[in-house]
């Protein structure tokens, strides 16, 4: 086991970070571009832990290689526009103005 598989940990939790963002943007605005990249996210996440277990397998490049990947698939998304002149906090947290969801039935 060498450095690659820490670095493909830490590329795994990248992926479900950004997925987490995605999802609570959308909780709060409930834009679709949002919510497609949340429910898309899922799918990247799986792709990343699927990466994990082949750098952990000692096939580090292949892994890291799925992980890179799922990145790339992930910043593909098309989004809304949610932020103006917000911080870079405010962004990497994912605090974006709500008041634009409206309630649906089944939430």
């Amino acid at each position: 086991m060498t450095y690659l598989v820490y670095i493909a940990w830490f590329g795994a939790a990248v992926v479900f970070f950004l997925w987490l963002r995605d999802a609570r943007i959308f909780y709060r605005t409930g834009l679709p571009g949002y919510r497609k990249a949340a429910y898309r996210g899922v799918l990247y996440g799986a792709l990343a832990i699927l990466g994990v277990a082949v750098a952990v397998s000692l096939l580090e490049i292949l892994g890291l290689g799925l992980i890179l990947a799922a990145l790339y698939l992930q910043g593909r998304e098309c989004r809304e526009t949610v932020w103006g002149s917000e911080g870079t906090l405010d962004r990497v947290l994912g605090r974006a103005r709500g008041g634009t969801r409206t309630a649906k039935k089944g939430d």
